[in-house]
């Protein structure tokens, strides 16, 4: 009897053995069959090329997020899931983790660079522009960088802000203002040009106890400090009335004066002024484009200057009996 039990029970088990065996090589054999490919190995590798190596295998590259590393650069892989040599399915993901290189860089030289360049060159390292200030410096040429709050080749950490001391250029001569008092319009124009300033607004106020056309009052006043650039206004003993169309009526003769903007992107306001026998008309005062070009009648009289300024700035004179 016991015997009859030990060979029924050992022909059960053979069978679940053998049951077992064939489902194991069944499954195996299914699984085999499906398309499946070996994980590279991505760690160390541009980002770029992982993604394009990954695409080219039929798998989906999911990006996990950054992290620094002081070994592996930036933009380059320094995780994966699956490991190298994992064999998965096509069309599964794979996981990676990118470098945002080392937390910790060596601060780079931005002196004598403009504001672009040193700009450009923190972000690709980093870091963030910080406050500017300003200095006037003989030999750093204007919006040039003069120096940095971090010496160049010191240890900073990336996302640091950068401070920047920046060249103003030369500094402007100083001047004491002049005494314009007691001269014609047009003597005291040559000597604010002649002096590197700007002539600024003209007013007219009568005067009985003073010459007429002269000057009898001054911005800056006589013997305060200005610098070049300075716009220097004045009042003219002259009653205002009808003295431009008076003076065109007048004159004898006319020139047309031609001045074409240079090219660039912004429009650049243009002032035309006419000076003579104690006048100064505005005959144009606009903004005008890039390229365009501007086109005056203008009355030759006697010793007349055409004077042109662009935003502020004289850049042109022309005596008109030079025609």
């Amino acid at each position: 009897m016991i015997t009859r039990i030990v060979k029924i029970s050992t022909f059960i088990i053979a069978l679940i053995l053998i049951i077992g065996v064939s489902a194991y090589f069944t499954l195996t054999f299914i699984i085999k069959s499906e398309d499946t490919v070996v994980v590279p190995d991505l760690v160390g590798k541009n980002v770029l090329y992982a993604l394009e190596f990954l695409t080219d295998l039929k798998l989906n590259a999911k990006i996990k997020g950054s992290e620094y590393s002081s070994d592996i650069p930036a933009d380059h892989v320094i995780f994966q899931e699956p490991e190298p040599g994992s064999e998965i399915k096509i069309g599964r993901d794979v996981r990676i983790i990118i470098s945002k290189g080392a937390k910790t860089i060596l601060m780079p030289n931005l002196q004598g660079l403009s504001i672009q360049q040193a700009r450009i060159i923190l972000e690709e390292n980093g870091l963030h522009l910080g406050e500017l200030s300003t200095i006037y410096s003989k030999n750093i040429k204007k919006d040039g960088v003069v120096a940095q709050s971090a010496s160049e080749g010191s240890i900073i950490m990336r996302g640091a802000h950068v401070h920047l001391l920046i060249s103003g250029g030369m500094r402007p001569k100083a001047y004491k203002m002049l005494d314009l008092k007691g001269l014609s319009l047009e003597d005291a124009i040559f000597l604010i040009e002649k002096n590197n300033l700007l002539l600024g607004e003209i007013k007219f106020y009568p005067h009985e106890d003073k010459p007429k056309d002269v000057i009898v009052s001054q911005e800056p006043l006589y013997g305060h400090r200005v610098v070049e650039g300075t716009f220097v206004n004045i009042i003219i003993n002259r009653k205002r009335g009808r003295m431009k169309e008076q003076y065109l009526h007048a004159a004898k003769g006319a020139g047309i004066f031609r001045y074409r903007l240079s090219y660039g992107f912004l429009k650049r306001h243009i002032l035309v002024r006419l000076k003579s026998s104690g006048l100064l008309i505005d005959l144009f005062d606009n903004f005008a484009k890039p390229g365009e070009e501007i086109l005056l009648i203008v009355p030759k009289n006697h010793d007349s200057t055409i004077l042109l300024y662009e935003n502020s700035k004289l850049i042109k004179t022309q005596v008109l009996d030079s025609w």
